[in-house]
């Protein structure tokens, strides 16, 4: 058990990690931190050392858009970033210091042991994607040409960013839910049978939210979520006389050429399949409720019951907060509630999906 426990702890550190993550992104602190120490290091200490490192972040182009800013407001960013970079390594030290001792000892079943060391991996890729990512915005030429004019990270790096963070989560999770189960307990006939027609639903909507988080990190990116900022429709022209319509014209949709680049450069394209992926995994999480209630429910066990209704509650919570960003013009509070939901509704989909 505390494998397990250890384990699940470390995918709540991931998912602190992402919620600050998005935080940093948010505040566009990002760009602050003009270089990357594998070891870390103290902030600057002095006001010398706080003049020196500004006059440093203003030789990148961040600068050109933010020429009002002044030492303090320099701070609060960079201690975004510093917090954010900083709490990668105590991940890291949470999960390999861990892991040396119970492997030692020789607490690790042998079936963990290789999940484990791909985990481990993952976490050091990840900080290495992460400087990736933050070189775009400090060299504009990495950048899309249509982006050049407005600094920030490539959607596809920080999409690449962010799906390595949901996989660390993903494998951390499972493994603790897989470690502290120690098999599943005894069933049914009737009980065995309703939880083999729902499994593939779970692992479906548990599939499906993942991708839309993925596809969340591109309306990030392009900044999709500050267009057609109303709802249910995305034009809405029925004030002035103009009809209503639940996508913009094809012709905006497929602007780009090559047309794959619509998928994660067009605004309109981005937050049109961001919808659309949302409205797939409420159905999938509907539906999987709603096969739940239909079969003998109370047969189940306590735990799959407990994460679909959890699940079910969290889907709607995350479609109302989704909304209520959109309706906003995306405030820091929404958007990184957003953000922090789609962790939730990951993990009721993947408890429940274990579970059955």
């Amino acid at each position: 058990k505390p494998v397990g426990y250890w384990l699940l702890g470390c995918g709540g550190l991931v998912a602190g990690m992402v919620s600050v993550g998005g935080l940093t992104r948010l505040t566009r602190s990002g760009l602050s931190m003009t270089d990357w120490k594998i070891q870390g290091g103290l902030p600057p200490q002095t006001d010398d050392e706080w003049q020196r490192e500004f006059e440093r972040y203003k030789r990148f182009p961040e600068w050109q858009q933010r020429q009002s800013m002044t030492v303090e407001d320099f701070k609060f960013i960079y201690f975004w970033e510093y917090g954010h970079r900083m709490l990668g390594r105590v991940v890291g030290v949470a999960f390999g210091a861990p892991l040396a001792y119970f492997w030692s000892r020789g607490r690790l079943t042998p079936w963990l042991k290789p999940r484990l060391l791909g985990l481990l991996g993952l976490g050091g890729t990840q900080g290495l994607v992460g400087w990736w990512m933050v070189r775009s915005g400090l060299d504009t030429q990495l950048l899309p040409e249509k982006q050049r004019q407005d600094v920030r990270v490539s959607p596809y790096r920080l999409a690449t960013h962010l799906s390595l963070a949901f996989a660390s989560y993903t494998g951390l999770v499972w493994c603790g839910l897989e470690v502290l189960s120690g098999g599943r307990a005894a069933r049914s006939l009737v009980a065995r049978a309703h939880a083999a027609r729902l499994a593939p639903v779970a692992a479906a909507a548990a599939g499906l939210t993942f991708v839309t988080a993925l596809s969340g990190a591109f309306v990030a990116g392009n900044d999709a979520g500050c267009a057609y900022n109303v709802w249910p429709y995305m034009i809405d022209d029925r004030d002035v006389g103009e009809g209503a319509s639940f996508a913009p014209p094809l012709e905006e949709l497929t602007a780009l050429a090559p047309a794959w680049r619509n998928l994660f450069e067009n605004t309109a394209t981005v937050q049109f399949d961001h919808r659309s992926l949302a409205y797939a995994t409420s159905a999938a999480v509907g539906a999987l409720a709603a096969s739940a209630a239909a079969g003998p429910f109370s047969a189940l066990p306590l735990a799959p019951r407990a994460f679909v209704v959890a699940g079910s509650a969290a889907v709607v919570g995350q479609v109302s907060l989704g909304v209520a960003t959109l309706l906003a013009y995306v405030p820091i509070e929404l958007a990184a509630a957003h953000q922090a939901g789609s962790l939730v509704l990951l993990t009721t989909m993947l408890g429940a999906s274990h579970a059955l």
